[in-house]
């Protein structure tokens, strides 16, 4: 297995090789099979490996994780046997590669979408795309400068049912539409406390690690759990919200807000976790036509109702609604003639319903296919038709980064809405580009990209 390269190892192959890659991978034709290599393979990693080995005329080419164990298993559960690497700096180094998907924690996202972006590379980068709003922000120009296509993993915009939903949207099917409301209502149950101890046979915790802080193992930092710690994850918010978060703002037709209100907290459960498992947030939004549009979000862990018909029972006409066991996932959009509400739990659908009797309206159901989607614009080089640009991304993940920080704050925060950056609160915009914390060598997202 491959092992550590230095920073300036890498530059020196970005030097050689950037402009050469790019118009390598502009040359693809319709039938040409496109080479995918797949980064942090644990948990949504494991889905990437599903869904791009069912894209036709694509190889999964290489995978890439840092805990040896996983690496092992998944490169035996694929036909073909990929090339393996424990650093994605040496993977990066392989010409042969046209793109990379990034499954990796939170922390890991930006920097390794912008250093494949230097290489020459596309890239599909889950979301959230970035651990702090400056990194999203740095990933942008990254794809513009490059020139590559970069996909952000929030999937339900390649969903039929919902293009369809937010279509109708615009088309004034509930009538003027002023408010939308995201639900991350999720059995979250407590972590519990876990001791320091050893760092696992065959785990590379420095690269895990990565740009964070390097702090003692435990369980609790590993492994889906690092969702909890904000030096590595960005709470439910960032986790599943981002999803319902991007929907809300697509259905009303913003970008940033102009004002941000987040309270909430870690509640009744005493354990390891960092971030609130209860959240409200209120985004502001400036709309272009000169009215002002709202975007509320809730995260709920443990027990709660069903909204709107999402959750337990679907959006499906005439089925039951009650309250149930299941998540509650999904978005519903207030109108002057009625509200529209959307769910992704089990299939992507949405359902109207209209004046003050709720009368059934339009609905829909059905997903779609975002690597897909992804691999077609890797072929034909059209930015335009990618479903999740990486710049509807960044400001998708800037709303999570802007509520975490009211949050934290503990106040209202105020911003730009042509940038999205905070006005007058340098405490804010510290946070916002983790200034106090810092990058660890070799493992920063650059100044200049």
């Amino acid at each position: 297995m491959e092992s550590d390269m230095t920073r300036r190892d890498l530059l020196k192959t970005v030097a050689k090789t950037t402009v050469g890659l790019s118009a390598v991978s502009g040359v693809l034709g319709a039938n040409d099979r496109v080479r995918v290599a797949i980064c942090g393979l644990n948990g949504r990693g494991k889905d990437h490996i599903h869904g791009f080995s069912r894209v036709p005329n694509l190889e999964i080419a290489a995978l890439c994780d840092v805990d040896e164990n996983v690496l092992r298993k998944r490169r035996e559960e694929l036909d073909g046997k990929p090339q393996v690497y424990v650093d994605v700096r040496k993977l990066l180094e392989d010409r042969s590669i046209d793109a990379i998907s990034v499954a990796t924690p939170n922390h890991w996202h930006a920097l390794m979408a912008i250093w494949a972006c230097q290489a020459g590379k596309d890239v599909y980068v889950e979301k959230p795309c970035s651990h702090n709003f400056w990194e999203g922000s740095q990933l942008v120009r990254a794809a513009e400068k490059y020139n590559r296509m970069v996909q952000h993993g929030t999937q339900i915009r390649s969903a039929p049912a919902i293009q369809e939903a937010v279509k109708g949207l615009r088309e004034g099917v509930i009538g003027e539409v002023y408010l939308a409301r995201g639900l991350c209502f999720k059995w979250r149950d407590t972590i519990g406390h876990a001791p320091e101890e050893a760092v696992p046979a065959g785990v590379h915790y420095d690269l895990w690690t990565g740009p964070a802080p390097l702090k003692p193992f435990t369980r609790n930092r590993f492994h889906y759990q690092w969702h909890w710690n904000w030096d590595t994850g960005n709470g439910d918010l960032g986790n599943q919200g981002v999803h319902q978060i991007d929907v809300a703002r697509w259905g009303l037709g913003v970008k940033f807000p102009s004002r941000i209100s987040a309270i909430g907290g870690h509640f009744m459960f005493d354990d390891d976790s960092q971030t609130p498992n209860t959240l409200n947030c209120v985004f502001e939004f400036d709309s272009p036509d000169g009215k002002r549009k709202m975007l509320e979000f809730e995260v709920r862990h443990w027990i709660s109702n069903n909204e709107a018909g999402i959750g337990r029972g679907g959006l499906t006409p005439g089925v039951k609604r009650f309250f149930g066991h299941h998540n509650t996932i999904g978005d519903i959009f207030y109108g002057a003639d009625g509200y529209l509400a959307t769910g992704d739990e089990d299939a992507a659908s949405y359902e109207v319903l209209l004046g003050r009797d709720g009368k059934p309206g339009r609905h829909g159901q059905g997903g779609g296919n975002h690597f897909a989607n992804f691999v077609e614009c890797v072929r034909s080089r059209k930015k335009e038709d990618l479903n999740a640009p990486i710049q509807e991304g960044h400001i998708s993940a800037a709303l999570v980064h802007l509520a975490n920080a009211s949050y934290r704050l503990g106040r209202t925060l105020r911003c730009d809405p042509e940038t999205g950056r905070v006005i007058g609160d340098d405490e804010a915009s510290a946070l916002l580009r983790e200034a106090e914390r810092g990058y660890r060598a070799p493992f920063a997202v650059p100044e200049e990209v």
